[in-house]
Protein backbone atom coordinates (compact mmCIF):
# COMPACT_ATOMS: atom_id res chain seq x y z
CA UNK A 1 0.00 0.00 0.00
CA UNK A 2 1.30 3.46 -0.86
CA UNK A 3 2.06 5.97 1.85
CA UNK A 4 -0.60 8.59 2.64
CA UNK A 5 -0.11 12.27 3.29
CA UNK A 6 -2.52 14.95 4.50
CA UNK A 7 -2.67 18.46 3.09
CA UNK A 8 -4.77 21.51 3.82
CA UNK A 9 -5.49 24.38 1.44
CA UNK A 10 -7.29 27.69 1.90
CA UNK A 11 -8.83 28.89 -1.35
CA UNK A 12 -9.77 32.57 -1.87
CA UNK A 13 -11.76 34.32 -4.55
CA UNK A 14 -15.32 33.73 -5.71
CA UNK A 15 -15.42 30.23 -4.24
CA UNK A 16 -18.67 30.15 -2.26
CA UNK A 17 -22.03 29.71 -3.95
CA UNK A 18 -20.40 28.38 -7.14
CA UNK A 19 -20.53 24.61 -6.48
CA UNK A 20 -16.88 24.62 -5.31
CA UNK A 21 -17.25 22.17 -2.41
CA UNK A 22 -19.25 19.58 -4.35
CA UNK A 23 -16.94 19.92 -7.37
CA UNK A 24 -13.96 19.37 -5.07
CA UNK A 25 -15.57 16.19 -3.72
CA UNK A 26 -16.16 14.99 -7.29
CA UNK A 27 -12.48 15.56 -8.07
CA UNK A 28 -11.17 14.00 -4.84
CA UNK A 29 -13.17 10.78 -4.61
CA UNK A 30 -12.00 9.21 -7.91
CA UNK A 31 -8.44 10.03 -6.83
CA UNK A 32 -8.99 7.93 -3.69
CA UNK A 33 -8.74 10.91 -1.35
CA UNK A 34 -10.56 11.34 1.96
CA UNK A 35 -11.24 14.68 3.58
CA UNK A 36 -13.54 17.66 3.40
CA UNK A 37 -14.29 20.95 1.69
CA UNK A 38 -15.89 23.56 3.97
CA UNK A 39 -17.06 27.13 3.54
CA UNK A 40 -15.35 29.47 6.00
CA UNK A 41 -17.05 32.55 7.50
CA UNK A 42 -14.50 34.85 5.79
CA UNK A 43 -15.54 33.70 2.29
CA UNK A 44 -12.74 31.20 1.70
CA UNK A 45 -13.06 27.45 1.26
CA UNK A 46 -10.97 25.06 3.35
CA UNK A 47 -10.00 21.77 1.73
CA UNK A 48 -8.29 19.02 3.71
CA UNK A 49 -7.41 15.76 1.97
CA UNK A 50 -5.54 12.57 2.82
CA UNK A 51 -4.13 10.14 0.27
CA UNK A 52 -1.18 9.42 -2.00
CA UNK A 53 1.05 12.41 -2.78
CA UNK A 54 0.46 12.10 -6.53
CA UNK A 55 -3.32 12.31 -6.01
CA UNK A 56 -2.91 15.29 -3.67
CA UNK A 57 -0.76 17.02 -6.30
CA UNK A 58 -3.49 16.46 -8.90
CA UNK A 59 -6.19 17.84 -6.61
CA UNK A 60 -4.03 20.87 -5.80
CA UNK A 61 -3.60 21.62 -9.52
CA UNK A 62 -7.38 21.47 -9.95
CA UNK A 63 -7.97 23.77 -6.94
CA UNK A 64 -6.16 26.58 -8.76
CA UNK A 65 -9.00 26.63 -11.32
CA UNK A 66 -11.97 25.12 -9.50
CA UNK A 67 -15.35 24.72 -11.16
CA UNK A 68 -16.34 26.85 -14.13
CA UNK A 69 -18.31 29.46 -12.14
CA UNK A 70 -15.50 30.02 -9.61
CA UNK A 71 -12.78 32.63 -9.69
CA UNK A 72 -9.79 31.41 -7.70
CA UNK A 73 -7.53 34.25 -6.55
CA UNK A 74 -5.21 32.16 -4.38
CA UNK A 75 -4.60 28.66 -3.08
CA UNK A 76 -2.54 28.69 0.11
CA UNK A 77 -1.25 25.62 1.88
CA UNK A 78 -1.80 25.62 5.62
CA UNK A 79 -0.74 23.33 8.44
CA UNK A 80 -2.68 20.11 8.04
CA UNK A 81 -4.04 17.79 10.71
CA UNK A 82 -2.37 14.38 11.08
CA UNK A 83 -5.10 12.60 9.09
CA UNK A 84 -8.78 12.71 8.24
CA UNK A 85 -11.48 10.10 8.37
CA UNK A 86 -12.66 8.03 5.41
CA UNK A 87 -14.84 9.54 2.73
CA UNK A 88 -15.10 13.12 1.52
CA UNK A 89 -17.57 15.54 3.06
CA UNK A 90 -18.76 18.97 1.97
CA UNK A 91 -20.34 20.27 5.10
Amino acid sequence: MSESDTRKWLISGRVQGVFFRESTRRQAEPLGLSGHALNLPDGRVEVVATGPATALDELERWLHDGPEAARVDSVARAEAPAAVSRGFSTG
